[in-house]
C-alpha cells in the first residue's frame, strides 16, 4: 500500500537515489536489467527512490514504458523505502504519468517543470494545483529552468493538502531562503542541484541536508561517504571527495550538454553495471571520456580508502 502524504513527507530526510532507466542497444527499455539496478540500488538504503525522473531519462519514455518502469520499481523495491515517480509536460499529460504512477503503486510524485513554456505564477500555480488535485499521491514541486516561483506562489501551494515537498534545482540561495521562511516546516525541501554534493554545503547553511545524489547509481559507497561527511560536519572529508572525485566529475559533465545522465550511464559501464546507451536526443561519452571517468572513480574510491 502506498504511504500516505503526512507518511512521505516524514521519511523524505536523507540521501535519495534516482536510478537510470537502462535500454537496450536497439533503445528498447530493458526490463530485466532495470530491476536488477533497482534491487541493487534498494540494498545500498538511500532514503527514498526517485524513478522516471532526469536521470531516468523522463522526457524519453511513453506512457506504457514509464507505467512498466514504476510498477517494477515498486514490486523490486519491497517496500524497504519509499517509491516516487516522475511526472510532466503539460497539465493534462502530467495528469496521465501521476495516474500511471498511482495504478503502479507509487508513493509520491516529482512534477517537473510543465514542457517549453514560460509562465506567469498564476499559470504556474494553476499547472501545479491541477495535478496535485489529480492524484491522491504526496507532490513533489520540482524547481528549475522554466519553473522559478516566487514565495507567495509556494505559500499558495502550501494551501494543497498533498504538496508536500520543494525540490531546487535552481540554486539562488536567496530565493530559496525565502521561500523556505515563507513555507516554514510545511514543506520538505530537497537539493536537487547538478551534481548536489557541490552545492551540499551551501544548501546546509540552510540547514537542508536532503539531497539527490545521481552518482549512487554507479558508486554509492563514495556517496554514501559524503552524505555522512556533511551530516556530521567533516569539513576535510568532504574537501577530499570534491577534490578526488566531484569536481573532476563536473568538469567532465560539462563538456557536453546532457552529460549530466551520460555520464552516468557511463558510471555503470566503468563498474560493470551496464545499463546501455542513453535515448537520443543525448550522446553517450566517447571512449576517451570513458577512461577519463574510470580514472576519477578511481581517485574517488580511493579518497574513502576503497
Amino acid at each position: 500500500m502506498a504511504l500516505s502524504p503526512e507518511e512521505l513527507r516524514s521519511r523524505l530526510r536523507g540521501l535519495f537515489s534516482f536510478p537510470v532507466t537502462p535500454f537496450t542497444e536497439s533503445l528498447e527499455i530493458d526490463l530485466a536489467r532495470y530491476r536488477e539496478h533497482v534491487a541493487w540500488m534498494a540494498e545500498g538504503k538511500p532514503a527514498a527512490l526517485f524513478v522516471c525522473g532526469g536521470t531516468g531519462e523522463f522526457f524519453s519514455l511513453d506512457l506504457a514504458e514509464f507505467r512498466s518502469l514504476v510498477k517494477a520499481a515498486v514490486e523490486e523495491s519491497e517496500g524497504r523505502l519509499p517509491v516516487i515517480a516522475g511526472a510532466g509536460y503539460g497539465t493534462r499529460m502530467a495528469l496521465s504519468f501521476a495516474k500511471a504512477a498511482e495504478d503502479a503503486g507509487a508513493d509520491g510524485l516529482l512534477v517537473l517543470p510543465p514542457y517549453l513554456l514560460q509562465a506567469e505564477q498564476q499559470g504556474l500555480y494553476e499547472h501545479y494545483r491541477r495535478v496535485a488535485d489529480g492524484t491522491s499521491l504526496g507532490v513533489i514541486v520540482y524547481q528549475r529552468d522554466n519553473a522559478i516561483f516566487k514565495p507567495e506562489t509556494v505559500a499558495r501551494l502550501c494551501g494543497l493538502k498533498n504538496v508536500i515537498g520543494f525540490k531546487d534545482g535552481h540554486g539562488n540561495m536567496e530565493l530559496l531562503l525565502r521561500i523556505q521562511k515563507q513555507s516554514g516546516d510545511r514543506l520538505a525541501i530537497i537539493n536537487g542541484m547538478p551534481t548536489a554534493e557541490l552545492s551540499a554545503a551551501a544548501f546546509k547553511g540552510l540547514g537542508i541536508t536532503n539531497y539527490s545524489s545521481a552518482v549512487f547509481n554507479f558508486v554509492p559507497s563514495i556517496a554514501r561517504a559524503f552524505y555522512e561527511a556533511l551530516v556530521r560536519g567533516d569539513g576535510p572529508a568532504m574537501d577530499r571527495l570534491l577534490a578526488a572525485f566531484y569536481r573532476p566529475l563536473a568538469d567532465l559533465r560539462d563538456l557536453r550538454k546532457g552529460y549530466a545522465v551520460s555520464l552516468i550511464k557511463a558510471g555503470l559501464r566503468a563498474v560493470g553495471k551496464p545499463a546501455g546507451p542513453v535515448r537520443p536526443p543525448l550522446v553517450d561519452c566517447s571512449p576517451e571520456e570513458e577512461e577519463k571517468l574510470k580514472a576519477i572513480i578511481t581517485d574517488g574510491l580511493a579518497a574513502i580508502g576503497g
